[in-house]
Order: C-alpha cells, then sequence, then structure tokens
C-alpha cells in the first residue's frame, strides 16, 4: 500500500467523536441538589445529534460537548475499549463496570479503564527509555478514564471519515451538515441510523454535495449494518484481524482508514500502521537518524523501512497505538537521541483528533 501523508490525510479522514448528552440544566434557586435522575452508562440511549474529523467524528454547531461520566471498567488493550452506541438499537455495548462484578472478582481485575493509560506508559519506558521524555512531556488523554467513557456510533464514525475523504475540514463539516438535514424530514434526531441511509436514493444522497462515488460508498456501508455484516457488536467481539478484514471488505474503507478507526474510534491500543508517513518520519527521529538528509532522499521507504517499522514497533505489544501516538509528537521533543529536528515549517501537523486529547 502506498506511503500517505499524514498532514492531508489525517485531516481529511479522522473519525469524528460522538457528542454526550447535553448537562441538566443549573439548580433552580431553593431546589435541592441531587435529585435529577442521571442516565446509564450502559443503557439505551438517544442517539447524540451529531459527530465531527480518522483517526475523527463533527459535533453540532453551537452545542457545547460536556465530558463524559467516566465510569471505570475492565479494559483490555487488545480489545476495543470505546462504548459502542448501536445504529440500528442506540443500545450501548461496552466492557463490564467494575461496580456490576462481585467484590472478588473484581478485587481480581488488574487492568481498568482507570488505569491502562499508566500502565501502558510504564510499558513503553521499560521497553525502551527513550520514551521516557515523550511520556514526560505529553500526556494522551484519549486512553484516559474520560477519553475511554466517550461514546462512538461506528456507523456515523465511518460515514463521517468518508464523507470527510479528499476534501477540506471546511469542505467535510458543510457536507455532513447537509447530509445530515436530508434526514429531518423522516424523524431522524441527529446523525441518520443506516436504515434510512440504504432506502436514500443515490440522487438524493448526492444533493449533500456528494459525489456519486462517496454516496455509493456510504450506502454501501449502511447496507452491511442493516443487514448484520457490520454491528456494534461485532466490533466489540472480533479479533483485530477479522475486524480489518470485514472493514477493509467495505467499498471506501483502505487499511489506514480502517487502522485509525480502530485506534481512535474504537479505541484498540495495539494498532500499529506502517503506512502513514508521519509515524516512519518519528520513527526515524526517535531512533536518531538524520531527517532532512533522509528527506532528500526520496522513495516510498525514504525515513525508514516497513520491515525496520515493524521490528522497533513489536517490543511496544500490546500499546503499540500509544507508541503510534508518541511517533506524531517524536520530533517536538529535545532529547539526546533526538538532536536533528524537523523545523515547523516542514513538519506535518497532528490529526485533529489528536489534538482533541493534546
Amino acid at each position: 500500500m502506498a506511503t500517505r501523508r499524514s498532514a492531508r490525510l489525517l485531516s481529511q479522514t479522522e473519525l469524528k467523536p460522538l457528542v454526550p448528552l447535553a448537562p441538566p440544566a443549573a439548580n433552580p434557586r431553593g431546589r435541592k441538589r441531587g435529585t435529577e435522575s442521571r442516565p446509564s452508562s450502559t443503557g439505551p440511549v438517544t442517539p447524540p445529534p451529531k459527530l465531527s474529523k480518522a483517526a475523527g467524528l463533527l459535533a453540532a454547531d453551537g452545542i457545547e460537548k460536556p465530558k463524559a461520566a467516566a465510569v471505570s471498567r475492565i479494559a483490555d488493550p487488545r480489545a476495543t475499549n470505546a462504548p459502542l452506541v448501536s445504529p440500528m438499537t442506540a443500545r450501548v455495548l461496552s466492557s463490564r463496570p467494575l461496580v456490576d462484578i462481585s467484590p472478588s472478582k473484581a478485587a481480581s481485575v488488574t487492568t481498568t479503564t482507570d488505569n491502562i493509560l499508566e500502565q501502558a506508559c510504564q510499558h513503553l519506558i521499560q521497553a525502551d527509555e527513550r520514551m521516557q521524555p515523550l511520556v514526560d512531556k505529553f500526556q494522551c488523554k484519549m486512553f484516559s478514564p474520560e477519553g475511554l467513557a466517550e461514546k462512538i456510533d461506528p456507523f456515523q464514525c465511518l460515514a463521517s471519515g468518508i464523507i470527510g475523504q479528499q476534501v477540506s475540514g471546511a469542505a467535510a463539516a458543510s457536507i455532513e451538515k447537509k447530509f445530515v438535514a436530508l434526514f429531518e424530514d423522516e424523524g431522524a434526531s441527529g446523525f441518520p441510523q443506516p436504515s434510512l441511509v440504504s432506502a436514500c436514493s443515490l440522487e438524493r444522497l448526492r444533493s449533500a454535495g456528494l459525489s456519486q462515488r462517496k454516496a455509493e460508498y456510504i450506502q454501501g456501508l449502511a447496507e452491511k449494518f442493516c443487514s448484520g455484516e457490520l454491528s456494534a457488536q461485532m466490533l466489540v467481539d472480533a479479533p483485530y484481524d477479522e475486524l480489518l478484514e470485514k472493514l477493509i471488505a467495505v467499498r471506501g474503507l483502505g487499511r489506514w482508514s480502517v487502522e485509525m478507526f480502530a485506534m481512535f474510534g474504537l479505541k484498540r491500543m495495539d494498532v500499529f500502521a506502517t503506512g502513514d508517513l508521519g509515524i516512519q518520519r518519528g520513527m526515524a527521529a526517535f531512533v536518531g537518524r538524520d531527517i532532512a538528509k533522509l528527506k532528500a532522499k526520496g522513495g516510498k521507504w525514504k525515513y525508514m523501512s516497513e520491515a525496520d517499522m515493524i521490528e522497533i514497533s513489536n517490543k511496544f505489544a500490546p500499546y503499540r497505538s500509544l507508541f503510534m501516538w508518541y511517533m506524531w509528537r517524536a520530533e517536538n521533543v529535545d532529547t539526546s537521541v533526538l538532536e536533528d529536528q524537523v523545523s515547523p515549517e516542514t513538519r506535518p501537523p497532528l490529526p485533529k483528533v489528536v489534538e482533541k486529547w493534546a
């Protein structure tokens, strides 16, 4: 697969995180606090009004995004750690909260959404002490308890990624807004369900500004969810290789897009994308290579070969997603092994979904 440039693609196809439900209104004077009912973190929810851009998913205009409540749940670096909203039923699927487990079994749980980021950082440093400056300087909030509490609608996430391909962020936001508006008369509150998109004509989908091909891609994606070939349950349960195979088989989703979705959308922590130029550059800087000279070399793997990338990253498993997150920042850290820095003018920007957790 051709090496991709992070600065362009990540700004085009980031997965867009869902907007949590709006917070309750402020208490009127004199009313007792604590009397409002709160929605369950694992029960059915109404689909949120809109997404925003991976791994990148748009929020509704003018709607403030409050932080999701962080409920301690069982976590697994090789599994989906994000709570997923079923596109067909609005049911939320997630790993079991510790409060739902008997005290004796809960005591044996060693990895939770509260501590998995800390465990991951410790693992990276133990695997290579050169990670210490990066871990000390940058905090990855994406895998924090708050980040892992964000509810993700996988259909909305993937469809938004397709909308954002090969267009600017502003254009993608405008098209998505028109796309959502197409279904307002059909009772859709926010991003439409797959059944509505599947039944919509391609001509009508194109009226939102989609190209013929993108309209076909999104309708095909919707049909996959309607048929059950894709589902939130599958995305929670499937091993990573199976997940890649099923999603790459969907027209409009390439390997890189699926890898970014798995990392930023599903919050899987052992994803590694060799086809990302920014990761290749960051890893070259991390091991002390002269980036300026390598840039003039040319070629698909001018900064580092694919074999070298895989060999270096393997020791960071099962937390290679976090390793990649730090490699996007490797050229910004002044350490003894990162003496040759790339100028800000030539350094590719980090994806917006990464900046969201900066």
